[in-house]
Order: C-alpha cells, then sequence, then structure tokens
C-alpha cells in the first residue's frame, strides 16, 4: 500500500471516529425533548417549593434556645425571622434584572445554591453568622418567589391557577415537614439546635440538582437561537409600579404575609408563654402549616374558575381574623382550633395573592413585573411584622396589643383585596 493510500485511510478513519462521537441533530432534539419534559420541570418546580419556607419553619420552634445561646431580648429574638423577610423584599428588587442577564433556569439554581449556602451560615457560632445567615436565607427564597409566578404563567399558560395549587401546597407542605421535625431532629443531634437547622440545606441542595436538566435545555435554546419568553425580559408598555390595581394586589399580598409571618415568628412562644410545653407547642406549630397546605391548595383552583375572587377575600380574612382573635381569648385551651382556623386562613391567603398576581396579568412577562413589584413592597411590608410585635410584646408584657394590632392588618387587607380580587388585567 502506498504512503498517500495508508493517509487516506487513517483520515478517513478519524473522520468516521469523529462522526461517531458528535451528537447527530436527531439525538440533541430527543435529548432537548427529555429534559424539556413537563413532568421534569413540575418535579423542579415541586421540590423548589418546598424550599421556598422550610428555612423560615425551621426557626420558630427553636428560637428559645438559640435566643438562649445568644442572651438575645424578644425584639432581638424577633430579628432572627425578620431579617430573612426583610431581605425578601430586598432580593425581590434584583431578581427580574438576575433573569434577563442569566436567564430564569440558572437564577433558579443559583438561589437554590445560595439558600443551601446561607442556612449553613446561619448556625456557625457568631451572632453576625446568625444574622448575615439570614440576610443570604432571605435573598435566596426572594428570588424563588418572584420567579415562579413567571414561570407558571410561562411554562403553563392554560393551567395556571391548578399549577399555583401545586407549587403554593408544596411550599406550605414543606414548611410543615420541617416546623414538626425541628425539635426532634434536635434531639436526635443531642440537643443541638444548630445540627436541626443545617439539615435543612440538604433540602435545597436536592432542589438544585433537580433544576439542573431546565439549566441545560435553557442553554441549547439560547444556542440553537430559539426565541423563548422569559419571566423578566425586558419591560414593554406602562409600568406597574403607575397601576392602581398593581398597587392593590401587592399591597394585599404584604399585608397577608405580615399576618403570616408573626404567626411564624412568634405561634409556638405564644403558647409557651401561656403554659403549654415546648414539644406540644411545636407540634401544634406543625399542625397548623399542615391546614394551610388544604387552603393553599384549593383556594387557588376556585379562584381560577371565578372572574372576580371577592368572596374568597373576605373568607380568608375573615378566619385569620376569628384565629388570631382565638388567640387573645383562649390561647392554650382552644389551640388545636385556632391553628386550625388560621391555617386554611393563612394558607388560602398566600395562594389566593400568588394567584392573583397571575390572573391581574395579560401575559408571562406582566406577571414578572408584578411579582417582583407585589413581593418587593409587600415583604418590605411583612417583615415589620415580627419586629413589631416582638416590641410591643416586650414593652405589654403579654400578647394582646400585639394580637389586637394584627386585627387591624385584617380590616386593611380585606379592604385592599376586595378592590384587587376585581376581574381586571393589567
Amino acid at each position: 500500500m502506498s504512503r498517500p493510500d495508508a493517509d487516506q485511510l487513517l483520515f478517513d478513519a478519524e473522520a468516521r471516529a469523529e462522526a461517531d462521537v458528535r451528537p447527530s441533530p436527531q439525538g440533541a432534539a430527543a435529548r432537548r425533548a427529555l429534559l424539556a419534559h413537563p413532568v421534569l420541570l413540575l418535579v423542579g418546580i415541586v421540590l423548589a417549593s418546598l424550599n421556598m419556607r422550610a428555612a423560615l419553619a425551621s426557626v420558630s420552634p427553636l428560637v428559645g434556645e438559640i435566643s438562649a445561646s445568644f442572651g438575645l431580648s424578644s425584639t432581638a429574638s424577633s430579628l432572627v425571622t425578620s431579617v430573612p423577610v426583610l431581605f425578601l423584599g430586598v432580593g425581590a428588587l434584583v431578581t427580574p434584572w438576575l433573569a434577563r442577564r442569566l436567564g430564569t433556569e440558572r437564577v433558579l439554581v443559583g438561589a437554590l445554591l445560595l439558600l443551601a449556602v446561607g442556612i449553613l451560615v446561619r448556625v456557625l457560632p457568631s451572632l453576625y453568622a446568625l444574622y448575615g445567615g439570614g440576610v443570604l436565607v432571605g435573598t435566596a427564597i426572594a428570588l424563588l418567589n418572584v420567579l415562579m409566578p413567571g414561570l407558571i404563567k410561562r411554562d403553563f399558560p392554560d393551567r395556571a391557577a391548578s399549577m399555583t395549587s401545586v407549587y403554593t401546597g408544596a411550599m406550605i407542605a414543606g414548611a410543615t415537614v420541617v416546623a414538626a421535625a425541628s425539635v426532634p431532629l434536635e434531639r436526635a443531634f443531642g440537643g443541638s439546635w444548630e445540627a436541626s437547622l443545617a439539615f435543612w440545606s440538604l433540602l435545597a441542595a436536592v432542589a438544585a440538582v433537580a433544576w439542573l436538566p431546565q439549566v441545560l435545555i435553557a442553554r441549547e435554546r439560547r444556542t440553537g437561537r430559539e426565541v423563548r419568553v422569559v419571566p423578566g425580559a425586558a419591560p414593554t408598555g406602562r409600568s406597574v409600579w403607575r397601576s392602581a390595581l398593581a398597587w392593590q394586589v401587592t399591597l394585599f399580598m404584604g399585608l397577608q404575609s405580615l399576618w403570616s409571618y408573626v404567626l411564624i415568628a412568634w405561634l409556638p412562644t405564644i403558647f409557651t408563654d401561656q403554659g403549654m410545653s415546648r414539644s406540644t407547642a411545636g407540634v401544634v406549630f406543625a399542625f397548623n402549616n399542615l391546614v394551610q397546605v388544604a387552603g393553599a391548595f384549593l383556594v387557588p383552583l376556585l379562584a381560577g374558575r371565578m372572574r372576580g375572587q371577592r368572596p374568597l377575600v373576605a373568607l380568608v380574612t375573615s378566619l385569620v381574623a376569628a384565629g388570631y382573635a382565638g388567640l387573645m381569648v383562649a390561647p392554650v385551651s382552644g389551640a388545636w382550633l385556632w391553628a386550625a382556623v388560621l391555617g386554611v386562613g393563612q394558607g388560602g391567603a398566600v395562594g389566593l395573592a400568588l394567584t392573583l398576581i397571575v390572573l391581574r396579568s395579560g401575559d408571562a412577562v406582566t406577571a414578572s413585573r408584578l411579582s417582583g413589584m407585589a413581593q418587593t413592597v409587600g415583604y418590605l411590608l411583612a417583615a415589620a411584622g415580627p419586629l413589631a410585635a416582638g416590641a410591643v410584646h416586650e414593652a405589654t408584657g403579654g400578647w394582646t396589643v400585639p394580637i389586637a394590632l394584627v386585627l387591624c392588618v385584617c380590616v386593611a387587607a380585606l379592604a385592599v383585596g376586595l378592590l384587587a380580587a376585581r376581574d381586571r388585567k393589567l
């Protein structure tokens, strides 16, 4: 065989090997179809949603131990919950910009990883780390909170209300499991509240891994020059910040968040201050979160079938007000009843608030912009709740005045909610 023939054979063999390694267009399309399968997306949404309150709910049953470890007053203890909620609002400001620059899927994975890191930082033996970790936790959850409504509107436009019920139900279910398990985990880890809190970083890490397929498919779409509307796309038209309807949705979101985060921060303490054991208070708190799942799942489904949602606004605010009034009158003897009434109202209210963002928006971009506004202002407003309740409790030596103030919040939520629930769109 001549030398040129040998070189040609070698060249042909290398070309065939390269062709075998290079993915075919059909193979790449099949891989994209697998990664973009709705079931994988649904699993990712559920796992991400499980993390959207878990890191906050894990603190409340352990706030007494955390306060004792650092010698904190009631007001300083409330900051353990208030700092993350404050940064739910601050973090919401940058979410649309990050989504435009990096893509929704990348931001979601980054948020879940940031959440895992924040949980671990929070348990370091330093007061600065306790609050600094809360900053990271709040920022991470803010990213998830703002992106999810736009993501639902984008990928499930014909099932937005039902998918909202799925992710809000999963969000509250995560809080329920965590609240119930925090004290038992503390005991299992030899009385270490730090280990109990740190354990939940695993949940965030698992969710981040589950979102990797969506990151890959989003990258292939970009390299394939496919055009896709994403939450956080460049804003067009009238600013939502100038819309009265947007402000009504925003204020309802903020006021219902305020009453919920007061309970997340202080409900077990309200019970223990009246003589209930810490373990029983933790179980009642977990039961409250469990009942929220029913409200969070059912109310968005009902809202999606109604042109206007005013009856639902009246229902959820009345339930929350009745539950708070019960805590004022008979906190221990009626604990299970008030936990149930509050739970249905709380879960229904958060599900309704998130559904209103979707229903009042005409498209995915508007939903993302309204979500950013509602959760920026709403959570900045909500952050004042636990802090104010703790400060008033410390000043008055009881829970009657703080609860009375929350009842005023319920009245305000009813007023703005009735306006937000009208059949209108941005």
